[in-house]
């Protein structure tokens, strides 16, 4: 399992407001001040819920807050988060704009490990909205000297507007509109066998997406001999333990995400093909 260090959250939810919001391509990136959380690690997550008319939509959804993971923390007590309106949940989130307030609870789960645990050079694969802990991550390793390269994927150009968030990536998409046309896991295979048998010593790599695409990345990786890291995405209705919905199984059992997760070593893994986010 990933032995990186927890930064603990604040006990309980707390308020929050948003300071600013965006539109980036199909995208929305809030920027949330938080002044009384601690600085959270890359990889790490938030439960957000908007505060006021929460669950007072069509059917009176939604229900429970939505994680996320974090996009960049710019200065201590600002957070941003990257989204995308995909059912009732992240609607609501993407209504709103500066003033608005918010409830979070985080930072939570295990994000990826120090920068000085390895020197081997990163690379980065990222699809759609999973692209967003994979730009805190690389401002963290390019901060330390560390080479990070980025593999983005998306559906279409629209979505790949998001590889703007990272510094000179190479992107591909399903339809061909921008970059290469195919999936993201193309652009890897082609890294990997342009490295060669010496593939593990000169590389490795730290992903979030989809759960194919996860799953593409680890067989892939495991192939070739180089250690991957997958941020893997679960449903979760509490995250911090309570719930048991984001629970996955890995070779030493099962394990709950928020807490034991989300990075899990790919290593530790049969499959990735986790149950996907809810909307």
């Amino acid at each position: 399992m990933s032995g990186a260090a927890r930064t603990p959250a604040p006990f309980g939810r707390r308020a929050a407001r948003v300071a600013a919001r965006r539109a980036h391509g199909a995208y929305v990136v809030l920027e949330v001040d938080d002044p009384g959380g601690a600085a959270p690690r890359a990889g790490q997550f938030h439960m957000l819920a908007a505060t006021g008319r929460w669950g007072g939509g069509e059917g009176e959804r939604p229900y429970l807050p939505r994680a996320f993971s974090v996009l960049r923390a710019p200065r201590p007590g600002r957070l941003e988060f990257l989204l995308e309106d995909v059912g009732p949940g992240t609607a609501r989130l993407c209504e709103l704009g500066p003033g608005d307030g918010l409830w979070l609870l985080g930072p939570v789960g295990v994000g990826f490990p120090a920068v000085a645990e390895s020197r081997k050079p990163v690379v980065l694969v990222g699809g759609g909205v999973g692209v967003a802990p994979l730009a805190i991550r690389q401002d963290e390793l390019r901060a330390a000297g560390r080479p990070a390269a980025a593999l983005l994927g998306f559906r279409d150009a629209a979505h790949a507007v998001g590889a703007a968030l990272l510094d000179a990536p190479a992107v591909a998409t399903d339809d061909g509109s921008a970059g290469h046309a195919g999936r993201v896991t193309d652009l890897l295979a082609a890294r990997l066998a342009d490295a060669g048998v010496a593939a593990g010593d000169r590389m490795v790599v730290e992903a979030c997406g989809p759960p194919p695409m996860l799953e593409a990345v680890r067989a892939a990786c495991a192939a070739a001999g180089v250690r991957a890291r997958l941020a893997l995405e679960s449903g979760m209705a509490c995250g911090f333990g309570a719930c048991f919905g984001c629970v996955v199984r890995t070779r030493a059992g099962y394990v709950r995400l928020c807490l034991d997760g989300p990075v899990l070593d790919a290593a530790d893994l049969d499959t990735a093909l986790a149950p996907g986010a809810g909307d």
